[in-house]
């Protein structure tokens, strides 16, 4: 767990450290399904929502005519019913092809931090004939994910333009329970939206 959290320490020092990179904020939505590695995708529109939303700050760290590499930092939430709020930290290092000004698609590696709160009552028997809450204030877990997606470039000519992004991911949560879930797989599918952090530059001047 130590070297997690050295991960993320690191990573977000070299994200402040490259002042001159093409920075960028981001929010999503999304929606969780326990599952098997890319194992669900139709079930994320049918099957019971388990909710969360997701902030990314991060930077372009190399700039091509149709290659981007990409650097973030994340912090999401999710709630899984009758299981644990996550709450994930995590980097992600990323390659992302431009078919044109508007449209690309990506994929990106990423590991981190998880806090798990239990979402039920956690109770542990006092010795005095009572159970008393257990939850506590959560487990510290590591996890790490896979994901692949689409942006598309809402107002490419504004000074302020605002990119439209999905997201299918996979993550895995670990250890969950060291006795018979040891890894807990999660497929998670994201829409948002990405703004930079400068200007476009007046094309007059």
């Amino acid at each position: 767990m130590k070297q997690i959290l050295l991960i993320l320490i690191i990573s977000g020092f070299a994200i402040q450290a490259a002042s001159q990179k093409e920075k960028y904020l981001g929010v999503a939505l999304l929606n969780t399904q326990s599952y098997l590695p890319f194992g669900k995708f139709s079930g994320m529109f049918t099957d019971a929502f388990h909710p969360g939303v997701e902030a990314t700050f991060g930077m372009n760290v190399n700039v091509r005519k149709k290659h981007d590499w990409f650097w973030d930092l994340r912090l999401a939430y999710f709630y899984h019913r009758f299981v644990q709020h996550g709450i994930p930290l995590y980097t992600n290092f990323g390659y992302r092809y431009k078919f044109n000004r508007r449209i690309s698609v990506d994929a990106a590696l990423g590991a981190g931090y998880m806090h798990s709160i239990p979402a039920t009552a956690k109770l542990k028997f006092n010795g005095n004939d009572n159970y008393e809450n257990n939850k506590g204030i959560g487990r510290m877990q590591a996890n790490v994910c896979f994901g692949v997606g689409a942006g598309y470039w809402l107002n490419q000519e504004s000074k302020k333009p605002l990119k439209l992004f999905i997201t299918y991911q996979q993550r895995l949560q670990l250890p969950f329970v060291r006795s018979y879930v040891p890894i807990l797989p999660y497929n998670s599918f994201m829409i948002g939206i990405y703004k930079p952090l400068t200007l476009k530059p007046d094309k007059k001047n």
